[in-house]
């Protein structure tokens, strides 16, 4: 059974952090981003604690989406982000959640971990130009992010770079 509350919840803090963030991408302006991602992070902590994984048969597809966005953001605290890994991929193998959700996060947390990514989903920009954070084994990044349901790495690559311009 759907919970409308906390799907409401998810949708409203996740359409903060999309603002602060779409604001922090066009003006440079990152003022409350962290206090915005602590806020979240604590809030997601009791939310996973009392309910496990937010997945779409909780909170619905719009809900899970917002649950994975808040968590994937929550990198101030990579610890709590690794502990909701181990819970995503739960929901993941459950069907309750996309598979594209763990890739993101699986990445997050490895590059949190000065580990080389397995997805190629993660960049950086270096003052000079946005760069994908080290992959492990290139040669099959575009298989693995079949599987995961996402596109090939160049055309990912090229929307990072729209959306991102150095």
């Amino acid at each position: 059974m759907i919970r409308a509350d906390l799907s409401d919840e998810l949708h409203r803090r996740a359409d903060t952090d999309r603002r602060a963030r779409n604001r922090w991408i066009e003006t440079g302006e990152f003022e409350g981003l962290a206090q915005i991602d602590a806020d979240n992070t604590a809030w997601m902590k009791t939310v996973i604690a009392k309910h496990g994984w937010p997945g779409a048969a909780l909170v619905g597809d719009q809900g899970a989406e917002d649950a994975w966005l808040l968590v994937q953001h929550a990198d101030r605290d990579p610890e709590f982000q690794s502990q909701a890994l181990q819970q995503l991929k739960s929901a993941v193998d459950a069907g309750d959640a996309p598979a594209r959700h763990l890739a993101y996060l699986t990445d997050r947390v490895l590059v949190a971990a000065g580990k080389r990514q397995l997805y190629g989903t993660q960049y950086a920009d270096d003052g000079d130009s946005l760069r994908p954070q080290p992959v492990r084994d290139p040669e099959g990044l575009d298989e693995r992010r079949a599987a995961m349901g996402l596109d090939t790495a160049a055309a990912y690559d090229e929307r990072m770079r729209e959306r991102y311009p150095s």
